[in-house]
């Protein structure tokens, strides 16, 4: 997000909340539909690995949604103390679920290489929404922590006032700094360190196995490492601050412009990520996808000859 609106011109300002709302619209046009495919076809709600890529889609286009929608908001109106922490606590959630869903979605991935006898029992799909809820729960504790500390450490008058909505200016006391910095260090932990036990037992699973089994250990190991390079990305919206702060030291005139391509690499552009890895990889998705757009390109081209076909009668009766 950018927090430099004051130094912007008005065009530069429209051209930035211009590119980021097109970007934004057209990576949730491309998770809407799978999304919408997803919903369409029940043989994906019956499997908790579908269920647990759903949500991971769903859960990036709601923390884009809300990234956007925060940036064109601070070029146009000052928001209230009240107003933004709504927003936060949306925004903070749904970063912090991202990896721990890839998390999940990598164990699952291990149990169906691994413990294959066993998925059936131990993956289901009331489980995997057990699992999504228990999700949601840690993802947002941190914020009413955070909550709590400002409630306790600000006068009343502060939620009055207005206030660039960015973290670190709503969440700017030293308890805020100790406690945020002590979250992303145990969460990527944990993420980090369950997708490379993963990785390394599905990578001896795959040497071990032979066959169809070995293609299959084989693609689960794949998607696993592009789960790392996601994990990776994610964690680039933690350190992008430092980054920035580096690069404007740098070069002082181009702030705005590094504060957008910033906000663009770590925020907008990893929400694409998802489709492409599980979405297109995938050969049941794919197919769907393919076979669902065929449909309807055929049943178009059908409406058109049977709109067209009775006026051509109809001229040659009348010649």
């Amino acid at each position: 997000m950018n927090s430099s609106t004051r130094q912007d011109s008005l065009r530069d300002a429209f051209t930035k909340n211009f590119i980021s709302f097109s970007l934004g619209c057209f990576i949730n046009v491309v998770n809407g539909a799978f999304v919408y495919i997803y919903f369409k076809n029940q043989v994906f709600q019956r499997d908790p690995r579908y269920v647990l890529y759903i949500h991971l889609v769903i859960n990036d286009m709601i923390l884009l949604t809300v990234s956007v929608a925060l940036q064109i908001v601070t070029y146009t109106v000052p928001l209230r103390v009240a107003a933004c922490c709504i927003m936060l606590l949306i925004l903070t959630t749904t970063n912090k679920i991202s990896p721990l869903n890839l998390a999940a979605m990598a164990v699952e991935r291990y149990i169906a290489v691994c413990r294959p006898l066993h998925h059936a029992q131990i993956c289901t799909v009331q489980r995997a929404y057990a699992l999504i809820a228990l999700i949601w729960g840690v993802s947002v504790t941190p914020f009413f922590t955070d909550l709590f500390i400002l409630l306790a450490t600000q006068p009343p008058s502060f939620f009055s006032g207005t206030i660039i909505c960015y973290p670190s200016y709503v969440f700017s006391t030293p308890y805020h700094k100790t406690h945020s910095v002590t979250i992303q260090v145990l969460l990527f932990s944990f993420v980090f360190l369950t997708l490379i036990i993963t990785y390394l037992k599905i990578f001896c699973a795959a040497r071990a196995a032979s066959g169809s089994n070995q293609a299959s250990a084989r693609n689960a190991r794949n998607t696993i490492l592009l789960h790392g390079v996601q994990l990776l990305i994610c964690m680039l919206s933690y350190i992008s601050p430092f980054i920035n702060i580096i690069l404007v030291a740098i070069s002082p005139r181009d702030r705005t412009k590094i504060l957008l391509g910033s906000f663009l690499l770590t925020s907008v552009l990893p929400r694409l990520l998802s489709p492409l890895i599980y979405g297109v990889r995938d050969k049941k998705f794919s197919s769907h996808i393919r076979l669902h757009f065929c449909r309807k390109c055929h049943s178009s081209v059908e409406k058109r000859v049977n709109r067209t076909g009775p006026r051509r009668r109809s001229k040659r009766e009348f010649d």
